[in-house]
């Protein structure tokens, strides 16, 4: 059984795009989201902002929330030297994961994720019937919190409900978007124009109604909704670890945050390795480890400073990105490099590996007074 993808939009060749065949464990529409929502009963849902064109955002959020005992913020803590004034966490606090569900609107592939991993934290199972014990089994003694879609604008404009097997172009139109002349606007320099307004044939889905992409927000001014309550929870959890989910046309892979300790960028290492190898092992596409961000000194350039820098210095997390496979075919291929069902599980496993490492390297902030 399958439900056909949405059609009548024209690709990057002026083309209307062949009719794809979407398996019904493949939930990435908002309307999915909201019936899975509509079913939660272990967790909690709620609203945590509405976008720019009225739709609501949403977090889910499993097991209880311990009492940190914060009497300062983040950086306030650092400078006394000692981040325990912002959240004290001993052996008794529970880890705490944040998953940030994609903030760009066509990458399609970690709404499915998202649901699917709800479903099994709700019934065992994904959409599939697969079961994934182990994701459960970690998620009970967390505090798990996910936001499923950080951009239901950017979604909801987008006309693939999935990318395996469409072309690299076509994605970039609908995803970067494009000038009022039709030429492609394209990565990076979507990003040179921001909030993306003035010349803008098709606003790509990377943007909310607003034209603003949440990953490069101005967090040091007045925010978009979505993306002050993705920090929000970020500053009220004090999570371990934090994940922003993206895709890409290359094999899955952890990105390196900007502006952050070294301490960050190993354990991301860490993770990145533990990741590749489950992948590896279960035949499913794994891209390289990324080496962590070098500087020589002779540019003014901030590297990457987005929402995963944004996040750490909110609240130290561990912050990430990970980039999925969309599974589109780049010029002068013919096959997609990746299956829908192999998306799904890579999807899954990220989760089962995020919760695990979680747990067995736990952050430990004390209170006392730093050493003299």
């Amino acid at each position: 059984m399958v439900d056909k993808n949405r059609s009548g939009h024209a690709d990057a060749q002026g083309n209307i795009p062949r009719q794809l065949d979407i398996p019904r464990y493949w939930r990435s529409r908002l309307g999915d989201l909201e019936r899975e929502l509509a079913d939660v009963s272990s967790g909690v849902v709620t609203q945590i902002a509405e976008s720019p064109g009225g739709r609501p955002v949403y977090s889910v959020s499993y097991g209880e929330k311990d009492d940190h005992v914060s009497q300062a913020n983040f950086n306030s803590a650092c400078a006394a030297g000692n981040p325990a004034y912002y959240a004290m966490k001993t052996e008794e606090t529970k880890p705490v994961v944040q998953i940030v569900g994609p903030v760009h609107g066509h990458e399609v592939e970690n709404i499915a994720g998202t649901v699917n991993l709800i479903h099994v934290l709700e019934t065992g199972m994904d959409h599939r019937g697969k079961e994934w014990p182990g994701i459960r089994e970690t998620a009970e003694v967390c505090r798990l919190v996910i936001v499923p879609c950080g951009n239901p604008d950017g979604r909801q404009r987008c006309p693939y409900d999935g990318f395996v097997g469409v072309p690299h172009l076509t994605m970039t139109k609908y995803g970067q978007g494009t000038h009022k002349d039709g030429t492609l606007w394209g990565w990076p320099h979507s990003k040179a124009n921001h909030p993306m307004v003035g010349d803008v044939g098709i606003l790509g889905c990377y943007y909310n109604d607003d034209g603003i992409n949440p990953t490069h927000d101005d967090f040091f001014g007045k925010m978009a909704a979505e993306t002050a309550a993705i920090l929000n929870i970020a500053r009220k959890e004090a999570p371990d670890i934090a994940v922003c989910l993206h895709s890409n046309e290359d094999p899955p892979f952890l990105n390196q945050p900007g502006a952050v300790p070294l301490l960050i960028g190993l354990r991301i290492q860490a993770l990145a390795t533990q990741l590749r190898n489950r992948l590896i092992s279960s035949n499913l596409p794994a891209g390289p480890i990324h080496e962590l961000p070098k500087d020589d000194g002779t540019s003014l350039l901030i590297k990457r400073f987005n929402m995963n820098s944004a996040i750490y210095h909110l609240c130290g997390a561990t912050a990430f990105t990970f980039e999925c496979i969309h599974g589109v075919v780049r010029s002068g291929e013919s096959e997609a490099p990746a299956t829908y069902d192999q998306i799904l599980d890579i999807q899954l496993t990220l989760f089962g590996e995020l919760l695990s490492y979680a747990i067995d390297n736990r952050l430990y902030w004390r209170r006392g007074r730093p050493p003299e």
